[in-house]
């Protein structure tokens, strides 16, 4: 049998009337692989999940979940892949009033009758995914208690054990740690390296934080320009190469010798 990557993107390519957002972009990620998205902001990266969870669809190019095509997808076809990929986001998205046991169970939603999920009733089979879900991510003792009431690494952390619940494939997370401090950021993400081993769950996070990439991914991919400009395994990477990734390129509409006079006249007033 043939052994696909959890996610493929081969040659995509989107655009928004004039303007290009990606271009010619091929990524896999593996089962079990962590691989950091890192790249400055208007570089594409929200495109690329965008077209990888078929929000948009490519102009050109493929996006695959193993060896299905999703963007050749529609109806309960497309729902179907969609309930494979977990998201997480940076604001956490949970019910407040809900206690974290119930915000985990939404990640069930996708595999039960519409009857049932709108009644919201869950057998024991799902309680107890959802139960070892939370003591995964180390917050069994906080199942009953109101989302509103955890702190933001919990909440966090909480998202984490819904598409854990869901029982993903892939999860994506757009800039997860981005309003959590230093130390808590650390914390979850060593949940989602840990999530990743364990469950062979394939993981694509988008991070502006290089030391924490450095740190958790197995991979780096770095995207300038809505193109790829570096695909490496962390410990192949230079610190240089690295500060490249947020070097704005200077746009020059003058010959350089007149920006640098200019540039000498104004020092020199």
């Amino acid at each position: 049998m043939a052994s696909y990557p959890t996610l493929s993107l081969i040659n995509v390519t989107k655009s928004y009337g004039v303007a290009r957002a990606v271009q010619g972009v091929s990524l896999t990620v593996e089962p079990g692989e962590f691989v950091v998205l890192l790249g400055p902001s208007g570089a594409g990266k929200s495109t690329i999940f965008k077209c990888i969870s078929q929000l948009v669809r490519p102009d050109v190019g493929e996006v695959k979940l193993h060896s299905t095509t999703l963007n050749n997808l529609k109806g309960h076809a497309l729902r179907v892949q969609r309930q494979k990929i977990g998201l997480i986001f940076q604001q956490f998205n949970l019910v407040s009033r809900l206690s974290a046991l119930q915000n985990v169970l939404l990640g069930r939603l996708g595999q039960m009758p519409t009857w049932k999920a709108n009644l919201g009733l869950f057998d024991r089979n799902d309680r107890q995914l959802a139960l070892k879900a939370l003591d995964r991510v180390g917050l069994l003792d906080k199942a009953y208690q109101r989302a509103d009431t955890l702190s933001g690494g919990q909440q966090q952390r909480v998202a984490i054990a819904r598409v854990m619940t869901q029982q993903s494939e892939l999860i994506i997370a757009d800039e997860p740690v981005a309003s959590l401090d230093p130390s808590t950021s650390r914390q979850v993400l060593s949940r989602l390296k840990e999530v990743a081993a364990e469950s062979r769950m394939a993981i694509l996070c988008s991070l502006h934080q290089t030391d924490l990439a450095l740190e958790f991914a197995d991979r780096i991919i770095a995207i300038k320009g809505g193109r790829i400009s570096l695909n490496r395994r962390v410990g192949e990477i230079s610190a240089a190469e690295i500060d490249e990734i947020y070097v704005k390129e200077l746009i020059v509409d003058e010959p350089v010798g007149n920006v640098l006079r200019l540039m000498s006249a104004k020092v020199g007033t």
